[in-house]
This record gives structure tokens, C-alpha cells and sequence, in this order.
């Protein structure tokens, strides 16, 4: 898949000056150490907890205009080069705030961002508050979520198991099924998590229709992807 490099936007370039002035001025390497341990070296870390973060990104964003897609498109891609990790998260957090200023144009984008330091920190948020977003406004991508549960990237699939995450009512239940049996043989811990946490939050609309569903593949599905599904369902 080609990659996309961020598109010129002076929003960008006015919130990126000050993200990495004021984050980095506020960087505490002791906090830093454990927060980078926790997260399994996946990236290198400010020490930026999240209240503090998001307070900082207050100061960021100050007297800003609204962003458009080009300009959130040029923010995710330049925070998520920046090497510690909580530009990325600046970064979700804007795309989660205006996500339904994003078109179906964006998915690209969302999936180079899944895939590049995939982690669950940001690829769930990714795929319950963005690419569900994106699917739930144009349900054309529902063809693309068919395509990315068979991809051999655990990260892409895992989104697609997680994008209903906040459907509720709205949930395509048939897909939804048919997504966690498509993964239920693979090995991977996290694929398997995905599946049990997808299914315990669609309890929480419609527990009869999980538990049903778990009875019938009990035999299929992981032991752990069982016990987080029927975790508070019984």
C-alpha cells in the first residue's frame, strides 16, 4: 500500500510548533522510564501522564481554528513521526474530537497509522473512536473491514474485530460473528482479546445473542476470547 505523506497545512505546522515546545517542555524523563517499561519498549516516552497531557494540549490548541481533514491529516502523520509516544497520542485524541470532520478518503491514513509502532495504546482508540467512525458514516467501508479481518497484519485485524466497539443497537451482529470465527484459530494473544472484548461489549446490548454464540463455538474459539466474552455475562 503506497504510503501517505502528510499534505501541506499551515494548522499544522502552528500546532506541531507548539506541541513539541510545550510537551517537551514539560518532559519528565522519571516518570518517562516506567511509562516506556509498561508499554514493552514499544516507543520512547516524555512522562506525560494523561491529565497532564491533556492539559497541555489545551495550551496547544488554544485559539485555533477548527481543523479540516487535510489539516488532521498532516497533524497524525507528522505527531506520529516524532519518536515519543505521546505526540501519537495528541494525535488520536484531535482525530477522536473531529472525527466527523474526516471523510472515507481518511481510511488510508488511519490504516498507515495502525501499522506503523502498532500498539494497543493507539490502535484501539484508532479502531472504536476513528475507523468506527468512519465505517458507521459511510457503511461502503463496511467492504474494507471485510478485506482487513483477513489481513495478515494482527494489528489491522484486530481494528476490524474493535471498529463496532461503540455501535451498541447499531451493530451489525452477523459480521461481527462472523469476524471473531474468521480469527478464532489464530495464536496471537491480542487477536484473541480483541475477539473475547468485541463480543463483552455487545453483551452489553444484547447478552442472549453473545451468550448463544459462545455456546455454539465454544469449541472454536480460544479459552481466553470464552472467558472475556462471558465476563460479566455468565
Amino acid at each position: 500500500m503506497p504510503v501517505v505523506a502528510p499534505p501541506p497545512s499551515v494548522y499544522a505546522d502552528t500546532v506541531l510548533t507548539r506541541l513539541v515546545e510545550v510537551y517537551g517542555g514539560a518532559a519528565d524523563p522519571e516518570r518517562a522510564a516506567p511509562m516506556r517499561a509498561y508499554m514493552k519498549d514499544v516507543a520512547p516516552f516524555l512522562g506525560l501522564p494523561s491529565p497532564r497531557r491533556r492539559e497541555l494540549s489545551k495550551a496547544v490548541l488554544a485559539g485555533t481554528e477548527r481543523p479540516d481533514e487535510t489539516d488532521l491529516t498532516a497533524v497524525a502523520l507528522r505527531c506520529w513521526a516524532l519518536p515519543a509516544r505521546e505526540y501519537a497520542y495528541f494525535a488520536v485524541d484531535l482525530l477522536r474530537r473531529h472525527v466527523r470532520r474526516l471523510s472515507s478518503g481518511f481510511l488510508p491514513v488511519a490504516r498507515q497509522l495502525v501499522e506503523t509502532v502498532p500498539w494497543w495504546d493507539t490502535v484501539d482508540l484508532l479502531a472504536a473512536h476513528v475507523v468506527g467512525g468512519l465505517v458507521a458514516a459511510d457503511p461502503a467501508l463496511t467492504a474494507d473491514m471485510d478485506a482487513w479481518i483477513e489481513d495478515d497484519n494482527l494489528w489491522v485485524a484486530r481494528t476490524a474485530l474493535l471498529h463496532q466497539l461503540r455501535y451498541k443497537e447499531a451493530t451489525d451482529t452477523e459480521r461481527l460473528f462472523a469476524y471473531c470465527l474468521r480469527q478464532a484459530g489464530h495464536p496471537d494473544f491480542f487477536l484473541r482479546k480483541a475477539i473475547g472484548w468485541s463480543l463483552r461489549e455487545y453483551a452489553k446490548t444484547d447478552p442472549d445473542a453473545v451468550r448463544s454464540f459462545v455456546a455454539a463455538h465454544r469449541d472454536v474459539l480460544a479459552p481466553l476470547s470464552v472467558r472475556e466474552a462471558l465476563r460479566g455475562v455468565g
